[in-house]
């Protein structure tokens, strides 16, 4: 099974969300409490794996305790309506397909944001299901590489990964939802540097791309990932 691989657009967020936190936090906001009424309204990361996995990359990203305590309760408060989460569907240039999850008090906006942003990088916006399909929720660890990469690959195993990839980054780690963070704790405490761990949507029909055209698909997810209500973007291309 293949797919967009998470390493790129590490290296490339790494850059310009710095230059953007305020826009990076207030998008974790909305994760956090898109992730709060997923697990039927509990704020409790200890019963909501979705959130805790969200909680802790908000952390490694910089956002402040205040500002995850406040996405909780905004979540648990008489507002919480107001945002909504929808995912969008979409094909990119080369066969690609692209799922797009976003959070919103605004869905005609956002739908006419995500629509143009496929139609200026040559792709369209699709039908509910039209690539859901290929989709699976899985939870996804990166592990830098170092000169411990065959035990962490053991560890993850016997810790009961569903998958261990080795790429030229390090480890990529496909567990259950419900095992990532059991997984990542038994990686750190192995020794792993752990890159990232999130709940993610991965494609069962990756889409191998030429170098030519690697970087029309990238500046294409790129521009939906930094749209002011896209909270993730996922997508078939191997990129």
């Amino acid at each position: 099974m293949s797919g967009h691989s998470k390493w790129s657009q590490i290296k490339r967020t790494k850059g310009a969300l710095d230059q953007k936190r305020g826009l990076l936090f207030s998008k974790l906001g909305k994760k956090i409490s898109i992730a709060v009424k997923e697990g039927g309204s509990s704020g409790d990361p200890a019963v909501n794996y979705k959130l805790k996995a969200t909680i802790d990359y908000a952390k490694e990203q910089g956002m402040p305790n205040d500002n995850v305590e406040r996405a909780i309760k905004a979540a648990l408060g008489s507002n919480a309506g107001s945002i909504k989460e929808v995912i969008y569907e979409g094909y990119g240039p080369f066969g690609t397909a692209f799922l797009v999850e976003a959070a919103t008090d605004n869905t005609n906006r956002t739908f006419n944001n995500v629509r143009k942003i496929f139609s200026e990088h040559g792709g369209t916006i699709g039908a509910q299901g039209s690539v859901a399909w290929q989709f699976s929720t899985k939870g996804q660890i990166l592990v830098e590489r170092d000169n411990n990469l065959n035990n962490l690959e053991l560890a993850a195993i016997d810790a009961g990964a569903d998958d261990v990839r080795e790429s030229e980054e390090g480890l990529e780690v496909y567990t259950q939802v419900n095992d990532l963070q059991k997984i990542k704790q038994v990686l750190h405490k192995a020794g792993a540097k752990i890159a990232r761990a999130e709940i993610i949507q991965e494609s069962s029909q990756g889409t191998d791309l030429t170098d030519e055209q690697k970087p029309k698909v990238d500046a294409l997810f790129a521009d939906l990932e930094n749209d002011e209500d896209v909270i993730a973007v996922h997508t078939s291309a191997n990129l």
